[in-house]
């Protein structure tokens, strides 16, 4: 038992490193008030329950969103981050509900976005492992999300970070969402796929 909660601690931490980056700018813009700490809590488990259901159920054979179709969950992030982007634009630097539009099933659809990659790493370990084994993890994993959630939201509001990124902070989530998005697109093979299905 030891060895399999080592084993989920170690698995969450490697697949999940990137989403302290993500999870401290949501809270950083959540001090403004638009976006609520509880909306970025529930979103992130949403968005991490799902990823774990699509593990299990393609852990036991079946497939729900095709391989070649993955990537595209990068434009998610990518429209969030266009779309706060072009607003603060517009406003002039004025970004006080400008992650607004984020909100609960945004946080959820980031995650999943930022996630993915999750799935092709959960599936082979939860189709190897006991039932036994793979809810031990599961656990391990919803109590290291809240872990997750707590170290984004201290790094988010903690005065030093907050007073050195007060200055850009309206670019700082648009480019991280625009940055997140892209790197989904192109890791994933997605831009190669559709620049040779052009060809």
């Amino acid at each position: 038992m030891l060895t399999t909660i080592g084993s989920a601690i170690g698995l969450f931490a490697a697949t999940n490193i990137d989403d302290i980056v993500v999870l401290t700018v949501l809270f950083l813009a959540s001090r403004r008030g638009q976006l609520r700490p509880w909306q970025i809590v529930v979103g992130q488990y949403l968005g991490f329950i799902t990823l774990v259901v699509i593990s299990v159920v393609a852990a036991l054979g079946l497939t729900i969103i095709p391989d070649e179709w993955v990537g595209f969950l990068g434009l998610i992030p990518l429209g969030i981050g266009i779309w706060a982007l072009v607003r603060g634009l517009r406003r002039n630097g004025d970004d006080d509900d400008k992650i607004a539009a984020v909100g609960l099933w945004g946080v959820a659809g980031i995650t999943i976005a930022n996630g993915a990659d999750n799935i092709s790493l959960y599936t082979p370990i939860f189709r190897t492992s006991s039932p036994g084994d793979v809810t031990i993890m599961i656990v391990v994993f919803l109590i290291l999300v809240a872990v997750w959630c707590a170290a984004g939201r201290l790094i988010g509001t903690h005065k030093a970070v907050t007073e050195t990124l007060e200055r850009v902070e309206h670019w700082l989530v648009p480019v991280v969402f625009i940055g997140l998005g892209l790197f989904i697109l192109v890791e994933s093979g997605v831009i190669i796929r559709l620049i040779e299905a052009l060809a």
